[in-house]
């Protein structure tokens, strides 16, 4: 199925390492410069740190600039963390989030003309071309999957087809009557699809397929095998964030498929000790994290992932890879493509008046499809509670973490001591899923 080696490469992708970090000196330099002069959160926390872009001279400088965190952003809501007039802003996406506290990013109409460029040399390095009709499973909206992907594809020349995400029995009969050559996903999603496939008695490596790109959730080699053997295709990973810029940030190249490379002419990395902020070597585990090279709108600098990885050497492209995400170093869940943290869960528990704060999610695999239980208590005054008062209680929990974060969640009422009561830290996470 592999392709062969790609002869249509940007020259940067081609670059010298020399050439690389001199464009990339001179991208932080102005990257720096701009976020201190336009924003004060940034002004403010190089102030408290001591630094001025000017200390900058070489990459290594970097590590003497302060991190961005997400709570950064959500202190700065909805457009404090904007380096240029809202007028010059032209798109808004967001994460989501259950105070309307969102992680809120903004893009200039040359950081969406950069977004196109950097998916559509995403989808280019995934193998895709001109002739190729890509179907876009991702959801469109404030999520920024379907979107960067759409215009990373019509960029490429590629016929689109904007499914968006859901109705598989609808994905599966658009494959089989237009024919798309290559489908952006979620991993676990893919296999939904395979699933459909042959719950309608028909043969998924059969179908028009060659090429997928899977992202917004980690998945490993086994998955990667899976997936390509049940659909007929070549797998590649492609990642990013919205933060970031949103997918694209990073993909695989389908002729070497050992990690996402990197786009570093537009995105500086570095890996952190997730503890002590230090930043490692190429080659060990830590924390990834991202300073933006081109971004007007939402400049981000040193901005912490919690996604572990490592930085490996180049092979495909000029630019270093990043192995696949393993983990995070904080306790966010991904659940089908969506990311949350038990936090979330519980401001939406305890707006239900019957319902306690002891809770417990548990997430497993059922199928391809991740799953997630949340267990809660009621309140004491609630113990001798009827069956459908519990019953209504968890459709009504139910139905807030779907329209607030868009899971679909399983909802057991229980009695008050149900649960074990910790001594320490609360453990609100049992992970049953297969490693």
């Amino acid at each position: 199925m592999t392709a062969g080696p790609n002869t249509t490469l940007e020259p940067i992708e081609r670059a010298s390492r020399d050439e690389i970090v001199a464009l990339q000196t001179a991208r932080l330099k102005q990257t720096l410069a701009h976020a201190y002069a336009k924003v004060p959160a940034y002004r403010a926390k190089f102030d408290a740190a001591g630094v001025h872009p000017d200390d900058l001279k070489t990459l290594a400088d970097l590590a003497r600039f302060p991190f961005t965190t997400k709570q950064d952003l959500r202190d700065h809501y909805p457009y404090g963390m904007f380096a240029v007039p809202l007028k010059e802003v032209v798109r808004i996406h967001a994460s989501s989030g259950t105070t309307g506290k969102q992680t809120v990013v903004g893009y200039t109409r040359n950081d969406l003309d950069m977004w196109a460029g950097v998916m559509a040399r995403s989808l280019r390095a995934a193998g895709a071309g001109p002739d190729d009709i890509v179907q876009i499973a991702h959801a469109y909206g404030l999520f920024t999957g379907g979107f960067g992907v759409h215009y990373g594809a019509e960029r490429l020349g590629c016929t689109v087809i904007p499914m968006g995400g859901g109705q598989t029995a609808k994905q599966v009969q658009l494959i089989r009557d237009f024919k798309p050559t290559m489908i952006v996903a979620t991993p676990s999603y893919a296999l939904n699809v395979a699933d459909e496939f042959v719950r309608q008695g028909l043969d998924p490596a059969a179908c028009s397929l060659r090429l997928g790109c899977f992202g917004a959730e980690p998945w490993g080699e086994g998955m990667r095998s899976e997936i390509q053997t049940r659909l007929g295709i070549d797998a590649m990973d492609l990642y990013g964030l919205s933060e970031v810029v949103g997918p694209g940030v990073a993909c695989e190249c389908i002729e070497a498929k050992d990690g996402p490379v990197i786009w570093e002419d537009h995105f500086y990395p570095e890996i952190i000790d997730p503890e002590s902020g230090r930043v490692l070597p190429d080659g060990e585990a830590g924390e990834l994290v991202f300073t933006s090279l081109t971004k007007e709108a939402l400049p981000v600098i040193r901005y912490r992932t919690r996604d572990l990885a490592r930085l490996l050497p180049p092979t495909a492209r000029a630019f270093r890879r990043m192995s696949k995400v393993a983990a995070r170093s904080d306790d966010m869940l991904i659940i089908r493509g969506v990311n949350l943290f038990p936090g979330h869960i519980e401001e939406l528990i305890l707006k239900q008046p019957q319902l306690s704060g002891h809770y417990l999610l548990e997430v497993f695999r059922e199928g391809p499809l991740d799953q997630m239980e949340v267990l809660v208590e009621v309140k004491p005054e609630f113990a001798h509670a009827s069956g459908e008062m519990k019953q209504a209680t968890a459709k009504g929990l139910q139905h807030e973490i779907k329209g607030w974060l868009g899971v679909t969640t399983r909802v057991s009422i229980l009695d008050p001591g149900h649960l074990p009561r910790p001594e320490g830290k609360a453990r609100r996470v049992i992970d049953k899923r297969a490693v």
